[in-house]
């Protein structure tokens, strides 16, 4: 919702990052049971039975399982509610939820910042990732927050200042429609991270300037000026695809355009761009915007904020 691609360490840890974002009602649930058999067994898309920890194949169940020394014979599960590689944090989301299960399954308090870190660690650190802080501590945490990055890599999480009425105008004014491509967030967030690193083409002035309209955003949300919000949206998206190639494509470009003569003050590509949830702001003409779209072959996909955060929903 603001300063995006701020928190990844090509940029924070040279200027620093700031970033707003929103957790939503959309979850993946992860299922650890003991298992009677020998060995592990995970299922996602597939399904791997095997002896140890370093067998497996799914990375992040590897390293987390890892980092937490287990031992034991286990089974995982995993449910998304929405597909991966769409901008919508799955894989952050993953990783986070596995390690609460598996804290929990190992009777250990981690603190909500404690997983997110560990998440941050095991994408950025032990995989070595193209990624940022922003999908960990914003699944881990929930709610509408900002969040201020050290150039040491300390995130600072503060809650958004809103109102219950602009929280309530600011969940229905945002829409968000399914593009129906999916693309690698960390190939995109590899070229980003490159250009900010080399300042090629003016990316790290096209950061700061971001993480200024991040900062403005935050001031006209907790002033509940929307309207500014939107346009800010517009701006900020205006620069953001210009920093790598491949955040936008002709199709999502000409999808924005449409959703704008149709009334949305400003949107963005969710995520590292290049396809998954294009979100767009309405002060007015939601109608219009969303029968635009859908003749266009857009799926809106409604949803409302989460202020839980990660959490165990039941524990034998």
């Amino acid at each position: 919702m603001g300063g995006g691609g701020t928190d990844l360490p090509a940029y924070y840890s040279k200027y620093g990052g700031f970033f707003i974002s929103g957790a939503v009602d959309k979850y993946m649930h992860i299922v650890l049971n003991d298992r009677f058999e020998p060995g592990i067994r995970v299922s996602y898309s597939q399904t791997e039975i095997v002896r140890s920890s370093d067998s497996i194949r799914h990375p992040s169940v590897r390293e987390a399982l890892k980092l937490v020394n287990f031992k034991e014979n286990i089974e995982i599960v995993s449910l998304a509610d929405v597909p991966a590689a769409t901008g919508l944090g799955s894989s952050g989301s993953f990783a986070v939820g596995l390690l609460n299960a598996l804290h929990a399954h190992q009777r250990v308090v981690k603190t909500p910042e404690q997983v997110a870190e560990e998440a941050c660690d095991i994408a950025m650190n032990r995989l070595r990732e193209n990624s940022g802080k922003q999908d960990e501590y914003t699944a881990s945490l929930g709610g509408l927050k900002t969040y201020e990055i050290d150039k040491d890599g300390t995130v600072t999480p503060r809650d958004l200042r809103i109102g219950d009425d602009v929280r309530a105008e600011l969940e229905f004014g945002i829409m968000m429609f399914y593009t129906g491509i999916t693309r690698s967030a960390t190939e995109i967030l590899g070229k980003q991270q490159e250009k900010v690193t080399k300042n090629e083409d003016g990316a790290v002035e096209k950061m700061h300037r971001i993480k200024a309209i991040g900062l403005e955003s935050k001031k006209a949300l907790e002033s509940g000026d929307l309207t500014r919000f939107g346009e800010l949206l517009h701006e900020h998206w205006t620069i953001k695809r210009g920093v790598a190639s491949g955040m936008s494509t002709d199709s999502i470009d000409s999808w924005y355009e449409l959703a704008r003569r149709n009334g949305a003050l400003g949107g963005k590509i969710v995520g590292a761009g290049g396809g998954g949830f294009l979100m767009v702001y309405c002060n007015d003409g939601r109608q219009k915007v969303r029968s635009a779209l859908a003749r266009e072959g857009l799926v809106e996909y409604r949803f409302r904020f989460d202020f839980e955060g990660s959490k165990v929903i039941y524990n034998v």
